[in-house]
């Protein structure tokens, strides 16, 4: 895989850009800033930006059928209307939310959402993966500390889950129709960085990701400068160094989907290496052989 040239979005920067998306009805670009706790949406063809302030941390935003999105918050799963800028309240979340919030997550070709936890704590694996079903969460998946990459093949058949502490992608079969899992097994796995060392020579740990029609997934590699582009069978078949440290999440959009767009991170990042990396915390994007999926539509009520 050729390096591509890689740009900067002519948005303002986040402190962790998370859950980017492409509106094929809107041709926008919509992503979520967590900390920051606001939500992006920007126009290319025009340049136009827009934000809008949250109550709580957004970790992740589908759109739905007709306009809005689903936001899953920290403080629950929330419909937002852009139009007006209102949220109403669909559901509290399912767990302690002094202790976790929302983080990555992905509506499936069903409409279903399906949103990873953070145990903030990071003292044990106590996140969990849950999907919206029937007006409720069902969990489907636990043991893991932070979840990320949450990603679907291009059947929908297969999902990709990441516990990015632990540097380990998970595969699981998926019943199109009941909306569960089975068969966990490691997808891919990458080397964690030894107690104390630079991060010169790492390569990162896995954080958000895409899946292009070939069925590879992109991810985003958090501190590693880099995404990775994952075969159908985990392995590492191309690269595309960026020049920030930490990207977050990828997705692909413009009108043939072969625009990759980045989102990264500038939280708690040290000053020295924010003064090396203008771009940290701003969308990068590049042009890429290979289109992407197009993003799945949330339904609400399932």
């Amino acid at each position: 895989m050729s390096d591509p040239a890689v740009h900067v979005l002519p948005a303002p920067p986040s402190r962790l850009g998370e859950s980017p998306f492409w509106h094929p009805d809107e041709h926008a670009l919509w992503w979520c800033d967590i900390p920051g706790r606001g939500l992006h949406r920007h126009h290319p063809a025009s340049g136009a930006h827009q934000s809008w302030p949250q109550d709580s941390e957004p970790g992740c935003i589908a759109p739905l059928p007709g306009g809005g999105l689903l936001v899953a918050r920290r403080d629950g799963l929330w419909r937002f209307d852009p139009a007006t800028g209102t949220s109403v309240a669909l559901a509290p979340p399912p767990y302690d939310p002094a202790l976790q919030r929302f983080n990555d997550g992905k509506a499936d070709a069903q409409g279903r959402l399906w949103v990873g936890t953070v145990h903030e704590p990071r003292d044990a694996p106590r996140a969990a993966l849950h999907c919206w079903v029937g007006g409720r969460w069902l969990q489907r998946a636990d043991g893991v500390t932070t979840a990320n990459g949450l990603a679907f093949s291009p059947d929908g058949r297969t999902l990709l889950w990441s516990d990015t502490p632990a540097h380990t992608v998970y595969a699981f079969d998926v019943d199109p129709v009941e909306g569960t899992l089975s068969r966990r097994r490691v997808f891919a796995r990458f080397e964690p960085r030894a107690p104390g060392a630079s991060l010169q020579g790492y390569g990162g740990r896995p954080d958000g990701a895409a899946v292009d029609v070939e069925g590879c997934c992109w991810i985003a590699m958090f501190e590693g400068a880099r995404l990775v582009r994952l075969s159908p069978e985990g392995e590492v078949v191309g690269e595309l160094p960026l020049p920030v440290q930490c990207p977050t999440m990828p997705c692909f959009g413009g009108p043939d989907l072969r625009t990759l767009y980045i989102t990264t991170a500038r939280e708690k990042r040290p000053d020295e290496e924010l003064a090396r990396q203008p771009a940290a915390g701003c969308v990068l994007h590049c042009r890429v052989d290979v289109p992407g999926l197009p993003v799945n539509f949330a339904r609400v009520p399932l």
